[in-house]
């Protein structure tokens, strides 16, 4: 994944150099790339390209990482990496938990940086092999491969990036407990680096939030305590897979 990508790579950072050296190892991969120095500029400059990929840090002027990370995110499922100085573990859980899909701390090497966006935007890209389930259901609870659309009986429901991959991972588990570690593996890949497990916690439970799952009576994700989570029982008559050819909702 590189320059054919629609869309730039827009990079947030108030470090003239640290843009400037990012700049210049994603030009030479190709990646057209637009820079801002702070939030408002960012927002901006988000609005106006709809770039491919974010990589922003958290302490900007005017507006914080943290709230830039809420806007985009109340308004895009466009892929977002945070990097940052502020790499202690409540900084990840916060930044992955508001919906980013890594977090690399400075000092960084701007090579991993590059490879961790080209992974980024692969998992992005909706592709699937040709076995894979294109629609999947759950009690009600319907996710689409190739549309990346979420749907509650009938009700279509705005996921992020990170909240699509984490029900896809549940519904393929044909209802199998999960580890927080595979959830982690299956949302993240293998750059998971030193994200704890408890950034799981904080995707089930926004994801529980927005599908009208409460954990005390779960519909669709079941914890199962001291393992992880599970796809929660099915009504006797319900199955999971593709939706039958000709049925209607």
């Amino acid at each position: 994944m590189s320059a054919d990508r629609t869309g730039p790579i827009l990079i947030v950072d108030d470090d003239v150099k640290i843009v400037r050296l990012v700049r210049m190892y994603l030009e030479r991969e190709r990646y057209r790339v637009i820079e801002a120095h702070d939030g408002a500029s960012a927002l901006a400059a988000f609005e106006a390209n709809d770039p491919a990929l974010v990589v922003l840090d958290l302490m900007l002027p005017e507006i914080d990482g943290l709230s830039l990370v809420r806007t985009i995110r109340d308004r895009s499922d466009t892929p977002l990496i945070i990097l940052s100085a502020r790499g202690t573990t409540s900084d990840r859980i916060t930044g992955l938990g508001l919906g980013a899909d890594d977090y690399l701390p400075k000092p960084f090497s701007p090579a991993e940086l590059v490879l961790r966006i080209g992974r980024v935007l692969s998992r992005g890209d909706g592709r699937r092999s040709s076995d894979a389930t294109p629609v999947l259901e759950h009690a009600g609870l319907v996710v689409d491969r190739d549309r990346h659309a979420v749907a509650v009986d009938g009700l279509a429901v705005d996921v992020t990036a990170v909240e699509f991959r984490l029900l896809v991972a549940m519904l393929e588990s044909n209802g199998h407990v999960l580890t927080r570690d595979q959830l982690l593996d299956a949302v993240y890949g293998s750059n998971v680096g030193e994200i704890l497990d408890r950034t799981i916690d904080v995707h089930v439970g926004r994801l529980r939030g927005k599908l009208g799952d409460p954990a005390e009576a779960p519909r669709f994700i079941a914890t199962v305590r001291g393992a992880g989570y599970r796809l929660a029982p099915l009504p006797a008559a319900s199955t999971v897979g593709t939706r039958p050819s000709g049925s209607s909702r």
